[in-house]
C-alpha cells in the first residue's frame, strides 16, 4: 500500500527528478553531438526534434536515452498517482502524466493544490492509503509501456527492423508483464487480467500518437494484431504471477524480448506484383502518347487516398528512349523512373530508383514522419503493356513490382497490395479518358 505525498514533497522530489534528468540527458548530448540540449526542447513531443539535437549521434545513444528516462518515467507516475490522492482528486489523473504539455501543466497544478484528507482526518487517525489493486494495475500498465519503448527503440530507431520480435513479442510481453504484476500480490481474476493487459496497449498505441512517433491510421492497422497477442500473454502472466517462487524470475522473461529483437537478424522481403487492366476506345498509337506523361489529374475522391495515401497527380518525362526519365508526380512527391525498356506502342517499362512517402500520416501534429513511411514501403519497378484490340481499341496493362519490409508480411501486403492497385486505376482510367477524348475528336 502507497501512502498519499503532500505538495511540498512532490515539489521537492518532482524539481529535483527533473533537474537530475536534464543533467544527464544535456551532458550526454553535449559529449556525444557537440549541442546543447534545453530544458524548452522537453516540450515539443516530436521525435523530429530529437532527430535533429541527435543528427551525427552514434546510433546507441538514442535508445540509452530512452532507458534512462525509464525509471524517472516510472517514479514521476507514482509520485503523480499518490499526490493526486492527498489532494482528493482521482488516482487514475497520473496518466495525464503521459501527455505531452499538459503533463506539466498538471504537475505544477498538484504542486499547488492543497492536501484535503489532512483536513478531513480525525485527530490520530492514520493517512488513507491508495488501494492496491490501483496500484498493481498501475504499475502493471506502466512497466508494460517501458518495455515496449525500450524495444521500439533498439528495433526501430537503432536497427531499423519493423521485425517479428517487434510485431509479436512486443504485444505479448506488454499483456504478460502488465498481467504478472497485477497479479503477483494478491490472485485476480482472467477477466481482469485481460482487461489491464488490453488497455496497456491502448495506451502504448496512444503514446506512440502523442509523441509522434507513429501516426493513427498506421496505429489503428497494427491495433487488432497487438490485442490479439496481449490476450494470452495476459493469460500466461496471470499463471506465472500465482505459480512462481522468485518475484524477479517473471519479470526477467519480458526483458528477453528487447534482447531477441536487439540480435535478430533481418532477412529480405520478398517482392510481390500488382497488375490492372484496362480496355481504351482508341488506338495504341494515341494510347502511348498519353502513358509516357499525362497532365494533371483531377484531386481524389476515393476514400484511400481522402485517408492520407499517396495519390499520383501527373507524370512528366525528360528524354525518349531507353536511359529517358519518367517522373510520376503524387500528393506527397515525386516517384523517380528511369526507362529500362521503350518499345514504342507497345513497352514502357522503368525502375523506381527514388520515391515520395507512400502516405501522409493523420496526427494531431502538423509534421509527423513515421519511420515506416522511409522505405518499408518500396515499388522498384513498373512497366505498361499495350495490346491492339478489334475496332481500333487498346487493351492497356499497367504493373508495379514493389516490397513489404515490414513483419508480417502477409498482413502488411493486404493493405498495400490495394493502395498499388487504387493508384494504377486512377492512373489508368485517366490516361482512358485522355485518349478517347482525343480520339473522339
Amino acid at each position: 500500500m502507497w501512502r498519499p505525498v503532500d505538495r511540498k514533497t512532490y515539489a521537492a522530489y518532482g524539481f529535483g527528478l527533473m533537474a537530475l534528468k536534464y543533467a544527464l540527458d544535456a551532458a550526454l548530448i553535449w559529449l556525444f553531438v557537440g549541442r546543447f540540449w534545453t530544458p524548452f526542447d522537453y516540450v515539443s513531443p516530436l521525435w523530429s526534434t530529437r532527430e535533429q539535437v541527435l543528427r551525427g549521434a552514434p546510433s546507441w545513444l538514442a535508445p540509452v536515452l530512452v532507458v534512462i528516462t525509464l525509471p524517472f518515467l516510472w517514479i514521476g507516475v507514482s509520485l503523480t498517482l499518490r499526490r493526486a490522492v492527498d489532494a482528493g482528486i482521482s488516482a487514475w489523473t497520473c496518466l495525464l502524466f503521459f501527455v505531452p504539455g499538459v503533463n506539466y501543466v498538471w504537475m505544477l497544478a498538484l504542486c499547488v493544490l492543497p492536501s484535503r484528507w489532512t483536513r478531513a482526518r480525525p485527530a490520530g487517525a492514520p493517512p488513507p492509503q491508495v488501494d492496491e489493486r490501483l496500484t498493481s494495475a498501475l504499475l502493471g500498465v506502466a512497466a508494460s509501456l517501458g518495455i515496449t519503448l525500450v524495444t521500439v527503440g533498439i528495433g526501430i530507431y537503432l536497427k531499423r527492423s519493423y521485425s517479428t520480435g517487434l510485431f509479436l513479442g512486443v504485444p505479448f510481453t506488454m499483456g504478460y508483464i502488465s498481467s504478472y504484476i497485477y497479479n503477483r500480490r494478491h490472485p485476480r481474476s482472467v477477466g481482469e487480467s485481460v482487461v489491464i493487459a488490453l488497455t496497456s496497449v491502448m495506451i502504448a498505441g496512444g503514446a506512440l500518437i502523442v509523441f509522434a512517433l507513429e501516426g493513427i491510421v498506421c496505429t489503428l492497422m497494427a491495433l487488432p494484431i497487438a490485442l490479439a497477442l496481449a490476450w494470452p500473454g495476459a493469460v500466461v502472466g496471470r499463471l506465472v504471477a500465482q505459480h512462481s517462487v522468485e518475484a524477479g524470475a517473471g519479470v526477467g522473461v519480458a526483458l528477453l524480448v528487447p534482447l531477441f529483437v536487439a540480435v535478430e537478424p533481418r532477412h529480405a522481403p520478398p517482392a510481390h506484383e500488382v497488375v490492372t487492366v484496362v480496355e481504351i476506345a482508341a488506338p495504341p498509337d494515341v494510347v502511348w502518347r498519353h502513358v509516357i506523361s499525362f497532365p494533371e489529374l483531377p484531386p481524389p475522391t476515393e476514400l484511400l487516398f481522402r485517408v492520407g495515401v499517396a495519390a499520383p497527380t501527373r507524370a512528366r518525362i525528360v528524354g525518349t528512349g531507353v536511359g529517358a526519365t519518367r517522373y510520376c508526380d503524387f500528393t506527397t512527391g515525386s516517384f523517380v523512373e528511369p526507362i529500362t525498356a521503350w518499345e514504342e506502342n507497345r513497352v514502357l517499362a522503368f525502375d523506381i530508383t527514388s520515391q515520395a512517402p507512400p502516405m501522409t500520416e493523420w496526427s494531431p501534429y502538423r509534421e509527423v514522419n513515421p519511420p515506416h513511411l522511409d522505405g518499408y514501403f518500396r515499388a522498384t519497378h513498373g512497366e505498361f503493356r499495350l495490346t491492339p484490340l478489334p475496332g481500333g481499341r487498346t487493351r492497356l496493362e499497367g504493373r508495379t513490382a514493389y516490397v513489404v519490409d515490414m513483419f508480417p508480411q502477409r498482413y502488411w501486403t493486404l493493405p498495400a497490395g490495394r493502395i498499388v492497385a487504387a493508384i494504377h486505376e486512377r492512373v489508368l482510367r485517366h490516361i482512358a479518358a485522355l485518349a478517347e477524348e482525343e480520339e473522339s475528336r
